[in-house]
């Protein structure tokens, strides 16, 4: 749902009412994670997806049906030997849908409103509510947020009708998956403990877009700016000649930065999700700049290069007291092989590495290859159950 926060939250400043349904668990190949979503107001307006497209049908019918009567219902989608045009995925997985009517009146509306205005402006927050469980409870929903309260407490609004110990349960769950950034499921007792008649809980999360700084203001910066603001992150440019470095030269960048590249790097904020890209080509800009991206808990650094140029490189890094361990987390000759030539060509291959990295992925052509399309990325935990970036 908060894949879908401006939209949603557009509806709600109308007064809209709508019904959404959530993926909330897939297992074997599945085109979408859980968290996508589809909504669909009173008007018979859609927004959103489920399956790109397999069980799209039958999922609107269900959010048709969910707004008029007001039941939160849990739908399971799968593949059918006997009938491959009858609903289902064809791509041979199974789905579970959860659909939630979110209407004027009804309890949770004020939670799911306060979430969307939050993953709207792009803040942290985090909305839970149960999938599967007893139909009084479904109605409930609880919003977790980035911060925390002035006592230092973690604050959350809504609850699930009169179950304290509950409400705090799935707050506390519901920030630890927030807090990594993560949707997933959750199982918890009905009250309130890890034991007793077993609830599945859905947390969505909805997190600032991760960022993405390439140094070097190069026309490859320019085409890999590009691709990564296409790619959903928040991309700095950072480049210490304030003559290349320019918003003529990069209008799509979010940020222009005209400073030393090590020393930008040293006083930014940057986290598990980060993405560095060195394009400076430069020893002067490199070796300090590398020196201590390899030491940031970041997602990714990439340096660009000729092979040369990555020995030169590398021996330079050691000189200065680069281990051989931080070394092996540095991606260079950057991208992967794709016979790139132009910048856009090559800023195709840089982030076709910085998804085969975030996603655990190969590089290998699916031609021919006996690896599954889609990865599970699902986790089995006493407590959590399944989850996704």
């Amino acid at each position: 749902m908060l894949d879908i926060a401006e939209e949603l939250n557009r509806w709600v400043g109308q007064g809209r009412d709508f019904a959404v349904a959530t993926v909330v668990a897939v297992t074997g190949s599945a085109p979408r994670q859980p968290g996508a979503a589809l909504a669909v107001d009173s008007a018979g307006t859609a927004v959103g997806s489920v399956s790109g497209g397999c069980v799209e049908g039958a999922v609107y019918d269900l959010c048709v049906q969910a707004l008029q009567d007001g039941e939160t219902v849990l739908e399971r989608f799968g593949y059918s030997d006997d009938d491959a045009f009858a609903v289902g995925l064809t791509c041979g997985g199974i789905i579970d849908v959860l659909v939630t009517p979110v209407r004027a009146g009804t309890p949770g509306r004020h939670v799911y409103e306060a979430a969307l205005a939050a993953a709207a402006r792009g803040e942290a927050a985090a909305v839970a509510r149960i999938a599967e469980g007893p139909q009084e409870l479904r109605g409930g929903a609880v919003l977790v947020r980035g911060e925390d309260g002035e006592d230092g407490e973690d604050r959350f609004l809504g609850g699930f009708g009169g179950h304290p110990e509950l409400d705090r349960m799935v707050a506390e769950e519901a920030r630890a998956l927030l807090d990594a950034g993560k949707t997933g499921v959750l199982e918890v007792g009905a009250d309130g403990r890890l034991c007793g008649e077993p609830l599945k809980v859905l947390v969505e999360s909805s997190v600032p877009p991760p960022r993405m700084i390439v140094f070097g203001a190069i026309d490859f910066a320019s085409a890999l700016v590009r691709i990564g603001k296409f790619l959903g992150y928040h991309v700095t440019l950072c480049d210490a000649r304030p003559v290349f470095a320019t918003k003529q030269r990069f209008p799509e960048a979010d940020e222009i930065v005209v400073d030393w590249p090590h020393r930008y790097l040293e006083g930014t904020e940057t986290d598990g999700r980060t993405v560095l890209c060195v394009l400076t080509h430069d020893a002067k800009f490199d070796v300090p700049l590398l020196r201590l991206a390899l030491r940031l808990p970041v997602a990714y650094v990439g340096a660009m290069g000729s092979r040369k140029t990555h020995e030169d490189r590398n021996r330079r890094l050691r000189d200065v007291g680069v281990t051989e361990l931080e070394l092996a987390r540095l991606r260079s000759p950057i991208g992967l092989d794709l016979g790139a030539r132009s910048p856009e060509e090559t800023a195709l291959s840089i982030a076709a590495e910085i998804v085969a990295n975030r996603r655990g992925g190969s590089g290998a052509a699916l031609t021919g290859a006996h690896i599954p399309i889609h990865p599970d990325t699902s986790t089995t935990a006493a407590r959590r159950i399944g989850s996704v970036a």
